[in-house]
């Protein structure tokens, strides 16, 4: 349901969705991970207060916030930095908003995709592999030859099926594997 408008609040953050719908943000709920829009299709919708193991298990997660140093105002590798790689590879298909400043929320920054939460689903583990692939090639080559190998094996769309039904996206019990 539809956040009530209040009166005099004209301050609503609107995302100009890339199929040319608008949604207020106020209207994303931080449990909502896909939006049925009014153009007829599904987008992904992911807030920054969703953890990185929506997408991949926790304990690759807690690779990526040991070893990855960042240089923003985010102390270790989380969501915003998974979302700005999708933002980078699909500038045109990604609307992105800051809320901070607005308690109705919950969340400070939220991301809707053109695509749908599956398909966003195998572009973050694809760009995910592709990090620690750049990762393995500055190690030692037989690191790195292992690695290539390895992910020649690895399929992405069965991974993101069998990860999907381990996670029960479906229930709002979820949790991180």
């Amino acid at each position: 349901m539809p956040t009530p408008r209040v009166p005099g609040a004209d301050d609503d953050v609107e995302l100009d969705l890339a199929c040319g719908e608008c949604v207020r943000a106020v209207d994303i709920d931080m449990g909502l991970r896909e939006l049925d829009c009014a153009c007829g299709d599904r987008h992904a919708v992911v807030v920054d207060a969703h953890p990185v193991s929506r997408f991949v298990p926790e304990s690759i997660v807690e690779v990526f916030a040991e070893t990855i140093e960042t240089a923003d105002e985010f102390p270790e590798f989380g969501m915003p930095h998974v979302m700005g790689m999708v933002l980078e590879e699909f500038p045109d298909e990604v609307s992105v908003a800051d809320v901070s400043d607005d308690g109705r929320v919950g969340y400070a920054l939220v991301w809707i995709t053109d695509f749908d939460s599956r398909r966003l689903h195998e572009i973050v583990v694809e760009l995910l592999v592709e990090l620690m692939e750049h990762a393995a090639s500055h190690g030692d080559e037989t690191t790195a030859g292992e690695f290539e190998r390895k992910m020649t094996e690895f399929d992405i769309g069965a991974f993101v099926d069998q990860y999907r039904r381990e996670r029960d996206f479906d229930s709002e019990f979820d949790a991180p594997v």
